[in-house]
């Protein structure tokens, strides 16, 4: 980060844009059924496009978006530089990508649309939501005997 960067402190309600954000991020989820359980089981029963259509814009945009701010040299709000690092592959990521999605096929829900889920009346997610804490919280614990 830049040092000669001042930091500005804000007002509380100037959170309340990422408020909204999120609000209407979640209307799009619930819109396009990504927080629908049936959904994600037809997905992983290879059953329907739906979830890979949606799965497949969202890599696509985020490429073309990284590609801008390569090509462009985008800079951050605050006029920082953004680094994208290159990531090493390590087998590490094999066994937590098959948890995940294990987690994800049993539960119906990943990360992202739990919030959405539990602001639709599916309350039996809390329990999934805990246990996706419950999970970081151990994963901190172990870290450093996990394969890296």
């Amino acid at each position: 980060m830049n040092n000669n960067l001042k930091k500005v402190r804000s007002k509380w309600y100037s959170n309340l844009k990422y408020m909204l954000v999120g609000i209407l991020f979640g209307i799009i989820f619930v819109k396009s059924e990504v927080v629908s359980w049936f959904r994600i089981q037809e997905m992983f029963r290879l059953q329907s496009f739906h979830m890979y259509g949606i799965i497949g814009s969202a890599v696509l945009t985020g490429m073309i978006s990284v590609w801008i701010i390569k090509k462009f040299n985008i800079k951050t709000i605050h006029g920082e530089s953004i680094s994208i690092t290159p990531k090493q592959f390590n087998k590490g990521q094999i066994y937590g990508g098959l948890l995940f999605g294990f987690g994800w096929a049993v539960t119906g829900a990943c990360p992202g649309p739990l919030f959405a889920q539990i602001g639709t009346g599916v309350t039996v997610i809390i329990v999934t939501l805990l246990s996706a804490i419950a999970g970081t919280w151990v994963y901190g614990l172990i870290r450093s005997r996990l394969p890296h």
